[in-house]
């Protein structure tokens, strides 16, 4: 393709409201402009990359069995009161009526669609398994958009759904799609790892996250250097510490500690590591009666180490508090503890109350912690001595970079990520809800077993992009570039050698399968190399009267500090060995 042939608008600035680097860059490279609040026209340049997004991941869904179709963007509200989404979703859902005052909303994604064409198309367990898949605009009513296409309203997402005869058979969907995900990965050229993810309600361990790595990533990734553990954060264990707690040591002491309320000051103060403090979180869970009255209350105690913070996805999944717990309120803490917050602890309460030690908990000795009085903290309290052991002992924690690896193959590193896929198994939620069934080997109807496994395509674009940019612009993989190849010709509109030589050239490059853009503008050099390094074209070719003269062009790659001069008659296939490479 020829640059007067396209549509090439890069810029020198990024609008104000950029904020990171991403945006920045698809803005400067006119690869998208704001049309609303996170809602964007790609243009040209930018939609070249989600076709080939598009056609890597059509490509391998393919190849894995998945049957592509298209479900509508506007879908019946009907369906989603089915499954009680319609209410529980919340302001995100686009919620809109119709003519005839039907409701209506704008599809986040398509559960819903999927599980009734199931329903109604998939009888027998002879049809099973069946994936279907499609690609397809979705909108997610964000209360406040950010970050350019990374938090839009509107975006492209691949969203597929399996479904089978019974969890043995769901499970081996879910295998096949997490095979085809990593193949699409590896084919994007993105740096990523799979994660462990927690699985909610649903439980099970079929769930993975599919993360760009990326220092600007909102999302923090454990994983094990010298292991194939990775899991993130709401899932990584922290394992108990190996060594038995150690004997007391130290005598129980009232300490004063005027205005120390965090255990950062506290330790401070009294000249010790944070590490021999402890966090004292107090919970509450509320039983209900039929009126949705609450009619009892029970109070609960988290014991953390001082330097270590709560997951609250581990301590949702523990007996007593997976129904849902709160923070409790200052009436509650001040019945219990006789105490203001910042100067609790498990020794000396008012009334009774559960108390759950985080496992490094249980194994400190000679500890701080609150003595519920203000203005005072207890140093060298010991478990059994000072007080009774706790109810429960449990992983409450987020880990930190230095823990054992659960895996026992290493310790734990910390890096941050951009979540861009997910594959999860989702049961019988769907089926159950709509009632769709099958007829199973025995005659009888039976729930499919499904899975959903969705790739954000447009986000891709933008993980990309934190992942691969540096001063000039952005880097990115060969294989979703919006060109391959850009050919810079020097006086494309002055010379006749020149320009005979980068038309040549484009054209053995395009017949060869290439993507090559041969730049005719006629721009000065500096221009011309600035705008393809901002755009992020990986391969370049510069053509020039003194290069053609010596026999030589110069070929540079995104990422070489320098050019490398190759001769001319022997340029494409340079070119191609580079693209192999």
């Amino acid at each position: 393709m020829k640059a007067s042939q396209f549509f090439i608008a890069t810029q020198k600035e990024a609008p104000a409201d950029a904020e990171v680097v991403s945006h920045q860059l698809m803005m400067r490279a006119g690869m998208i402009k704001r049309l609303g609040a996170g809602i964007y026209n790609y243009m040209p340049m930018g939609l070249r990359v989600i076709r080939k997004v598009e056609a890597i991941i059509r490509e391998e869904m393919d190849r894995a069995g998945a049957v592509e179709m298209l479900m509508p963007v506007v879908q019946p509200a009907e369906l989603w009161q089915e499954t009680g989404r319609f209410d529980k979703m919340g302001p995100e859902l686009m919620r809109v009526k119709d003519r005839h005052g039907r409701d209506f909303i704008i599809q986040p994604t398509s559960e819903e669609v999927v599980t009734d064409v199931a329903r109604q198309e998939l009888r027998s367990y002879k049809q099973l398994p069946k994936n279907f898949y499609h690609i397809q605009t979705k909108f997610r009513d964000e209360r406040r958009p950010r970050f350019g296409i990374m938090r839009g309203r509107e975006f492209t997402m691949k969203d597929a759904y399996s479904f089978d005869r019974n969890p043995a058979a769901a499970a081996k969907s879910y295998e096949t799609m997490f095979a085809a995900y990593k193949r699409i990965f590896d084919r994007f050229g993105l740096t990523y790892r799979a994660v462990a993810a927690d699985t909610g309600a649903i439980g099970g361990d079929l769930s993975h996250e599919f993360q760009v790595i990326a220092q600007t990533g909102e999302d923090a990734i454990i994983y094990c250097p010298t292991s194939d553990y990775a899991a993130n954060i709401e899932l990584a264990e922290a394992v108990a510490p190996a060594t038995p707690r150690a004997a007391a040591t130290e005598a129980l002491v009232k300490a004063p500690t005027p205005g120390r309320s965090t255990c950062a000051d506290v330790a401070a103060l009294l000249g010790m590591p944070l590490s021999r403090t402890l966090k004292s979180l107090v919970l509450a869970t509320d039983e209900l009666d039929e009126q949705g009255v609450v009619k009892k209350s029970t109070v609960w105690l988290l014991l953390l180490r001082g330097d270590h913070d709560m997951n609250e996805v581990k301590v949702g999944k523990l007996d007593g508090l997976k129904n849902g717990f709160r923070f409790a309120t200052l009436a509650e803490i001040e019945a219990h503890f006789d105490c203001r917050p910042g100067y609790l602890g498990p020794i000396g309460l008012k009334q009774p109350v559960k108390v759950i030690a985080d496992r490094t908990v249980a194994q400190m000795s000679d500890f701080c912690c609150g003595a519920n009085e203000v203005d005072f903290h207890y140093t060298g309290a010991n478990w059994g001595r000072d007080l009774p052991e706790p109810d429960l002992v449990a992983d409450l924690r987020n880990v930190v970079e230095g823990d054992p690896s659960p895996d026992g193959q290493g310790v734990l590193a910390i890096e941050r990520g951009i979540e861009v896929g997910h594959v999860f198994y989702l049961g019988t939620k769907y089926s159950k809800a709509m009632n769709a069934t099958f007829l199973d080997e025995t005659g009888k109807p039976a729930h499919f077993e499904m899975g959903c496994y969705g790739i954000g395509v447009t986000r891709i674009l933008g993980a990309a992009i934190e992942q691969g940019h540096d001063a000039r612009g952005i880097v990115w993989p060969d294989a979703i570039a919006p060109f391959t190849v850009a050919l810079c010709p020097i006086g494309y509109d002055r010379s006749a050698e020149v320009k005979a030589a980068a038309d040549a050239l484009h054209d053995e490059l395009q017949a060869a399968g290439i993507d090559v853009m041969l730049d005719d503008r006629g721009e000065r050099p500096g221009a011309m190399f600035a705008d393809w390094e901002l755009i992020g074209v990986p391969h370049r070719v510069v053509l020039s009267d003194r290069g053609l003269k010596e026999g030589q062009l110069e070929y540079q790659g995104r990422r070489d500090e320098a050019a490398t001069k190759v001769p001319a008659a022997d340029v494409a296939t340079f070119v191609k060995a580079r693209l192999q490479a």
